[in-house]
């Protein structure tokens, strides 16, 4: 099987592996039992904090685990609309976040919050005016993600932070694409809250930790939880914790030597389209955003990207239409509709996202189906 799908999820590396194992044998007490098994528990939750919280350029007091992603984004969200002061009920998203991110915001909605949606420039890119133009003196929070899953583009969060706090505002950020594949520090990209999740970086599913500020006046969205300080109620999953933190660990060991890798699978890529005389328009053609390097985003010309998906999957070969969590859905995604393209093009789209084990074989095995479908549809 050749896997191209690394966005959506990554297999779980040996590290990760031996120490789950391990956990699961050795580690089994409940993390808030006052009992030695217990204790050895929170050990492993302790150091997994600061792991986690170093790599992020944070203390280890502001990370909370949660079991994934999305959790995060929707605990981070609204316990932060939680502390919001009376009058500042205002709070700001984009169209191109995450689902978790889209359902966090219409709760507090119909909670009574004010929600604005912003949208990116023609680019992509949510820029220090659009975000000025949508701030109202009640703003209280504004949440935009570090890079989309789909596309890969990068949005200029420190710009965008530089405003906020002048006014105040919280700013949090869904970095579950970005953590362990380029640099998610705090401090520099200027943020009060962050999500991230195990399973995009070789660790088990069922993981995932927000960081948050110790400024941040959060409120629990659960009344009486007593795990993780409160932030999230339910029994600490320990073991996939520690492989969070043990995967994380290996990946920002070898953050630059994958980083190269996935430039040059992209690279390769995009030369071979143009060698080969595919008719395939990545996004990569644009000079004015940053984007993530092992993600690439594609239209296939004459082709639905979910026949294309389809296609390649019989061929042995996985990759995407978009985000794995709105899977299902036969519609244009707003992410790649937010490029203004038309709803024609938008539905050709696929993604392909490399990781650990991708190689140029990889690449020529997908290229060579797609230019089988390419000679079917000539020939039809």
């Amino acid at each position: 099987m050749v896997y191209l799908d690394y966005a959506a999820s990554t297999p779980v590396s040996e590290e990760a592996l031996h120490v789950f194992h391990q956990l699961s044998k050795d580690c089994y007490g409940n993390a808030s039992s006052l009992h030695d098994a217990g204790g050895r528990a929170n050990d492993i939750l302790t150091y997994s904090r600061q792991s986690i919280a170093a790599i992020l350029e944070g203390e280890p007091e502001g990370i909370y685990f949660t079991s994934g992603g999305t959790e995060s984004n929707l605990l981070a969200i609204q316990s932060m609309a939680n502390g919001l002061p009376a009058d500042r009920q205002h709070v700001i998203t984009t169209s191109v976040e995450h689902p978790s991110v889209h359902h966090a915001f219409k709760s507090l909605e119909r909670l009574g919050a004010k929600v604005t949606i912003i949208e990116p420039n023609q680019d992509g890119i949510i820029t220090q005016d659009i975000l000025k133009d949508a701030l109202l003196p009640e703003t209280g929070l504004v949440s935009i993600q570090h890079a989309n899953s789909e596309t890969g583009i990068i949005q200029p969060l420190a710009e965008l932070a530089t405003i906020l706090k002048e006014r105040h505002i919280l700013f949090h950020t869904d970095a579950v694409q970005t953590f362990g594949k380029v640099r998610v520090s705090i401090k520099e990209l200027g943020v009060d809250a962050v999500s991230i999740s195990s399973h995009k970086v070789y660790a088990p599913k069922g993981a995932g930790a927000v960081y948050m500020g110790a400024h941040v006046p959060w409120k629990p969205l659960y009344s009486g939880a007593v795990q993780e300080n409160g932030f999230r109620p339910g029994t600490v999953n320990v073991p996939c914790i520690g492989a969070f933190a043990a995967a994380s660990e290996q990946l920002i060991l070898k953050q630059d030597e994958q980083k190269q890798q996935n430039e040059q699978l992209r690279d390769y890529f995009l030369q071979q389209l143009k060698m080969r005389q595919l008719p395939v328009r990545t996004l990569q053609n644009n000079g004015n955003r940053l984007m993530l390097p092992h993600i690439i985003g594609c239209f296939f010309e004459g082709f639905e990207g979910q026949y294309v998906m389809l296609a390649c999957n019989r061929h042995g070969i996985c990759i995407s239409t978009g985000s794995a969590c709105a899977s299902g859905y036969h519609h244009p995604s707003p992410a790649v509709k937010a490029l203004h393209v038309s709803d024609r093009d938008a539905l050709q789209f696929i993604r392909l996202s490399f990781g650990s084990k991708s190689s140029k074989e990889d690449i020529n095995q997908l290229l060579h189906t797609f230019e089988q479908l390419q000679k079917e549809k000539k020939g039809a």
